[in-house]
């Protein structure tokens, strides 16, 4: 059973830091592309930030420059390093493990964290 668990979220003034940290079974971590999304209130999940089991990263236009996505392959874990931190980012955020294999597409997700952002 695929495990994803989120931690590190809460609730930060706007300009301030924050770290999502999560945790996922070895077996599918090793050879998943990890990758964060989020979901604010009336809005669709969309993609954050994602990194490939080789290491290479993607984000959005909206967090460049202020994100970083990185992989803990020892421990598991992929991490979202969030600074300058913006009401605007407020959401839930979800953890996603991705891979394709037997021809199609196996998608996992974590029960998400919450992050606020006060002005």
């Amino acid at each position: 059973q695929v495990h994803l668990v989120e931690s590190g979220g809460g609730l930060v003034q706007a300009g301030g830091p924050l770290r999502l940290s999560c945790a996922a079974s070895r077996e599918i971590f090793s050879i998943s592309t990890m990758a964060w999304y989020r979901q604010a209130p009336g809005k669709q999940r969309e993609l954050v930030a994602a990194i490939t089991t080789g290491g290479y990263t993607n984000y959005s236009d909206s967090v460049k420059g202020r994100f970083t996505v990185s992989r803990d392959n020892a421990k598991n874990t992929v991490y979202l390093q969030m600074n300058n931190l913006k009401p605007e980012d407020t959401a839930v955020y979800y953890c996603n493990a991705n891979h394709y294999g037997l021809g199609r597409l196996f998608d996992y997700w974590g029960q998400g964290t919450q992050v606020t952002v006060s002005s």
